[in-house]
This record gives C-alpha cells, structure tokens and sequence, in this order.
C-alpha cells in the first residue's frame, strides 16, 4: 500500500543522491542535470555592469535592426529600427559615450532615462520601449513618431491661424501639465522637441528629448541655466526658476505658431533660419555676463 510498483515488481528503486525519500511517496526519476552521466554545464560570466545605465550591459543588435538615420543632435543620433522578432518599427537614439565627457553629462542621460520611465503610458509623451548599453553607446528605443518635428511642419505651414494655434496649444499645455502634475520640468520645450506621431494633419503631438529634464518638488529652486536660446525664460538666467520656465518657453512657442517668426527680434528673422540644435554653453556665457553686469 502506497508503494508505486506493484507487488513482486523486480524493477529497482531510483537512486535519490544523497537525500533518503519518505515512504510511501512518489517515484520521481532524478533532475537531469543530477544525472551521474551529465557534464555540469559552464557557468556564462555575468555581463559587466555599464557606467551609465548601472546595470549589466547588452547589445541592442541583438533584439534590433538598426537602419537609417532619422535625426542629430548634439549628443545622439536617432535612426530607424526594426524588432527582430516582431517587425514593429521604433525610434533608437544612440548616445556616444565619448560625448559623455563629464559626471553631469553621464548624470543627465542616466536621468533621462528616469523621468521617460516615470512619465511611461502618458498619451502626449514619446514612450520609451526599452534602454540599452554597451562599451561605446547608450540607445535609447522609443515609437516611432514618422509625422516628424513640429519645428518642420510650421515651416511648411508658413504660419498657423488663431483656430489652429489654439488647438495645438491646449495640446501643448495639456502634456506639460500631466509632466508638472508628475514632478517633471522638461527645461527644453521648443517646436524642435514635440513630434507628430504621422503625417496625417490632426496627427496626435508628443514630447520629446527629456535630456536637461528635472524631477522636482513644490516650492523647489534650480539656478543651473539649461535650454534653447530662442525660448530661454529670464529666470532661468537669473538662475532661479521653477516649472513656471516651461510656460514661458510654451508662449514663444505660441508666437512663433502665430506669427512664423521668433519674439524680440522685430520681424527680421524668419523661423526656417533658426538653429534647431545650438550649444548652449556659448549662450550661458554671455547670459553670465549679462546677469553680473
């Protein structure tokens, strides 16, 4: 009773190495990799852990085809891929580790990985599908926006009617209050840096490139001058300044929509001659010497 041959079985009990069974229990034959003919299997050396991301490091390659190039920055490229597995289509902006040349540098790509992961399953915000780093480049893969910058499409356009620049900017306002309602300064907002998710006309509009974005608390002060000269607000140059530095960007943003030409520059400067991409630490000098004067 409660042995698993029958009586007068002649077939042997299984060898249990080491370890006694209790009777009446189950005969279950032994775990392969216990099995006395079977070689142990080498032990894989972890992969080693990447200075930017802090966890182990891995080839996107592996999961991804990556193909033309979609766009430049001062940091990173962002190209075309493709999901092996899957044939979806993503954005991958590659970081170039040699750009990375200081601790805030390193500090700023580890952050911007963050606050997507935080601001993840936002309909306004671009969704990063995975991060990734190996021994040259940090890849960051994200949708795929094909509609293109809206710095693009206002210079198609010329410029935008009231209706239009009002509806576009509820839009705006609408993603950089579910980032504030989050705890997110972006510190960057310009046409350059909101993508249309295709080329239709009413395509929906996401935020981008969250590299100088902060995580912040209420009633907190930065005093660090980061963003884009053009849409730069003032208390940022007096280095103290809250989330209320998005909304100034947000109004140049609404006039450049209105009238195809930045602020402050009485008309002279169309918007197609704007730099979409400028190093700002040329800008911060002169702002220091502005400010100390």
């Amino acid at each position: 009773m409660g042995n698993c041959c029958p009586p007068g079985s002649s077939e042997p009990e299984p060898a249990y190495f080491g370890s006694s069974r209790p009777v009446g229990s189950a005969t279950v034959p032994p775990p392969a990799s216990l099995s006395p003919s079977a070689a142990p299997a080498p032990a894989k050396p972890p992969a080693p852990i990447g200075p930017v991301l802090g966890r182990p490091m891995e080839d996107v390659k592996s999961t991804y085809t990556v193909g033309k190039e979609l766009g430049r920055g001062q940091f990173g490229v962002t190209s075309l891929c493709v999901h092996k597995a899957t044939g979806q289509r993503f954005a991958c902006k590659t970081i170039s580790k040699r750009k990375l040349s200081t601790k805030e540098d390193v500090e700023d790509v580890r952050r911007e990985v963050q606050i997507m992961y935080h601001l993840a399953g936002q309909p306004g915000v671009v969704e990063l599908k995975g991060a990734y780093e190996d021994k040259h480049a940090v890849h960051l893969v994200m949708e795929l926006c094909a509609g293109g910058e809206l710095f693009d499409r206002i210079i198609a356009k010329g410029h935008y009617t009231e209706r239009a620049a009002a509806a576009l900017l509820r839009t705006i306002v609408e993603i950089i209050h579910t980032c504030h309602s989050m705890g997110v300064i972006h510190r960057d907002l310009k046409p350059e840096n909101f993508l249309l998710l295709s080329k239709d006309e009413h395509a929906p509009l996401k935020a981008t490139d969250f590299g100088l974005s902060v995580f912040f608390k209420e009633g907190e002060v930065f005093r660090d001058i980061v963003g884009s000269a053009y849409y730069i607000a003032p208390e940022v140059l007096k280095r103290s300044y809250g989330p209320e530095a998005d909304i100034w960007s947000i109004g140049v943003m609404l006039y450049i929509l209105l009238c195809g030409v930045p602020p402050f520059w009485a008309g002279k400067l169309p918007i197609s001659m704007i730099q979409s991409k400028q190093k700002l630490h040329d800008f911060a000098c002169i702002a220091d010497q502005l400010t100390t004067s």
